[in-house]
């Protein structure tokens, strides 16, 4: 190398000495997000306890899609955050991967455990200090070390795991199942991998796998408030018990659980969960989602029917479902059969994220064929702006 050109890259040097030496950084973030905001009312705690573990590592200063992951994954976090409902349960948010300059910690609580509270959740994010360090045996003290946070509490226990999965060995697999071995069923752990790593993704599934009620899942697949309510909802929440009413007289048979009895009931062997007519039979064997123009975002008024369908889905794994997408007469036709198919993705994407397998969901776009409605009129057109939704035993 020529000395020229050794002299601006001296200077590039000595300026990055200088900011680095200006203190710890704390990550920014900065994300348009519009929160999906329960009815506290219809539910109460899945979990009386909960642990993200964020990783800080080195590795989470690369760049992805833009942005620096970890950046990205603050700003999941922020997200969940926003979605999530102050009931009663117990948080803790701690890190790990810390640079070497801090006090000899792999792994730091910044938060808990302490009840949850939205501000004091959102305060720790925004504090917390990073990129810096490695990734492999400090997750593994983090894990270890939010099972010592969490051995005196009661009741069941979610650990979320947030990293990009990169330079792990099997030390975390093995504090995972330690974590497990302690908590036994009362503990799920979830993983959630900020970038598209293949080794990173298997990394994380493997430790996700040993909590057996878990699931591993992207930060890109959680980047809309439908897909993070779905994810509030499975992790954190269950439909409040309904309230008690006075005993009654002993009701006939209805081995369906339909709400019609055997003795009624012309249609026997209803999947569980469907809604029936008098007769016990399908009442409608499809639910529509709308959609506004020109658009395959799903509006929060479907979150009841969508979480409601998943819901059934999960409950009758024999069923599959069929997702078809439709859009009305505006445009041409390549252009609405596009349309039609990102509808049916965005469902089907919904779903996954709630924990659905994606082999059980066949999605097709149809354009403008079939219209439920006049395509002449305003009305007419937005109830052709469409997905259906039909069960397929």
């Amino acid at each position: 190398m020529k000395k020229h050109y050794l002299i601006p890259l001296f200077i590039v040097m000595i300026s990055t000495l200088l900011i680095s030496c200006g203190g710890k950084q704390v990550m920014n973030t900065a994300q348009s997000f519009e929160p999906y905001r329960f009815d506290t009312s219809q539910y109460e705690p899945k979990v009386n306890n909960f642990a993200v573990i964020l990783d800080t590592s080195s590795s989470m200063a690369d760049k992805y899609k833009g942005q620096a992951k970890a950046t990205v994954a603050k700003n999941f976090l922020t997200a969940m955050n926003q979605t999530l409902p102050e009931l009663n349960y117990n948080g803790e948010l701690r890190t790990f991967g810390h640079s070497t300059s801090l006090p000899e910690r792999s792994t730091m609580r910044v938060y808990g455990v302490t009840p949850y509270s939205a501000s004091g959740f959102g305060s720790a994010i925004d504090g917390v200090i990073g990129p810096g360090g490695t990734t492999s045996l400090p997750l593994a003290n983090a894990i270890a070390a939010a099972g010592e946070d969490l051995k005196s509490v009661q009741g069941p226990i979610a650990v979320i795991i947030v990293s990009d999965g990169l330079d792990m060995d099997q030390a975390p697999v093995k504090a995972a199942e330690t974590l497990k071995n302690q908590f036994g069923d009362r503990v799920c752990i979830d993983t959630v991998q900020v970038g598209d790593d293949p080794a990173g993704k298997a990394n994380l599934e493997q430790i996700a796998k040993i909590g057996g009620c878990g699931y591993a899942t992207t930060a890109d697949r959680l980047s809309t408030s439908s897909s993070m309510a779905g994810f509030v909802e499975g992790i954190f929440l269950a439909k409040a018990a309904p309230k008690p009413i006075p005993m009654a007289a002993a009701k006939p048979m209805d081995s369906d659980k339909d709400g019609v009895p055997d003795n009624l009931d012309k249609c026997p062997n209803t999947p569980l969960g469907f809604k029936v007519d008098s007769k016990g039979c399908l009442a409608s064997a499809s639910s529509v989602v709308l959609f506004s123009f020109n658009s395959a975002d799903i509006k929060s008024e479907a979150y009841p029917v969508l979480n409601e369908t998943a819901m059934i889905m999960k409950k009758n794994p024999e069923l599959n479902g069929q997702i078809d997408g439709y859009a009305d007469s505006t445009g041409n036709e390549a252009y609405n059969i596009d349309l039609s198919e990102r509808r049916a993705k965005a469902v089907k994407d919904f779903f996954v994220s709630r924990g659905v397998d994606p082999e059980r969901l066949t999605i097709k776009g149809f354009g403008d064929a079939d219209p439920v409605a006049s395509n002449d009129t305003k009305e007419g057109r937005a109830k052709n702006r469409r997905v259906e939704l039909t069960p397929v035993q």
